[in-house]
């Protein structure tokens, strides 16, 4: 973990004094790394998280799946992957049952708005990967007024999370270092990983304390953990000098 991490984290978790926040800012600023971009996950980072996993995984791999009756953690498109072309349309069009629903009741993240003003005002890049469908990103950027996050890439690109390559990618678009690079998401063996695999920063957001860091496989181990997305700008404005890509 980084030693700026470490701190914001205390501070966020255990609402210290503001006399320790005095003290622990000279100590990030010792900590600071260059940061040129950030990249965000969609479901449950910048949007509030609507789909219903566990129906859907039930009526796509069925009750009687290893991973349904074990209760194992289930990456559905991988899962599917593998199965014959009719197998794979009949899951897809249950799958896009699901996410449909879900772009009816599309929420924006609180905090997202200040985060993107923030990023934008400092002309720092900023990047989307999702697993979701291009419908639902375009939806996203029309509904919320947001300057468009580019490149902007959805389940189209292969291979997904939690592979390196769509965040490589957005890497190489830029003319970015991925050690410049700051990978924000809700999923430890999603986007943490990804960001690991890449070589970028990453930053899990952890709402609910899902995720004890610690208990974690290596890769799924974040540089920093916030609550909200509001922290971020805490986190970007202690810990990072933001200087634009041109």
């Amino acid at each position: 973990m980084l030693l700026c991490g470490t701190v914001l984290r205390t501070l966020v978790q255990s609402s210290v004094s503001s006399a320790m926040a005095s003290t622990s800012g000279s100590i990030a600023a010792t900590a600071q790394r260059t940061l040129r971009g950030v990249v965000f996950d969609m479901d449950g980072t910048l949007t509030v998280p609507t789909i219903d996993f566990a129906s859907m995984y039930r009526r796509v791999l069925g009750d009687d799946h290893p991973r349904i009756v074990s209760g194992s953690p289930i990456d559905i498109l991988h899962e599917i992957a593998e199965w014959s072309p009719e197998k794979q349309v009949h899951a897809y069009a249950i799958i896009a049952e699901y996410e449909k629903q879900a772009l009816e009741r599309l929420q924006i993240m609180p905090g997202a708005h200040e985060v993107c003003k923030l990023l934008d005002s400092k002309q720092i890049r900023r990047g989307l990967i999702t697993r979701n469908v291009k419908e639902s990103v375009d939806l996203f950027h029309s509904r919320f007024e947001l300057q468009e996050f580019s490149p902007a890439l959805s389940r189209e690109f292969k291979p997904y999370k939690p592979s390196a390559a769509p965040l490589l990618h957005i890497c190489n678009t830029w003319g970015a270092s991925p050690s410049e690079v700051l990978m924000v998401g809700d999923s430890a063996k999603d986007d943490i990983a990804c960001g690991t695999r890449a070589g970028a920063i990453t930053c899990l957001l952890d709402e609910n304390d899902r995720y004890e860091v610690s208990q974690l496989p290596e890769e799924q181990r974040p540089d920093f953990k916030v609550r909200t997305l509001f922290e971020i700008n805490s986190l970007l404005e202690s810990c990072f000098r933001l200087e634009p890509l041109f």
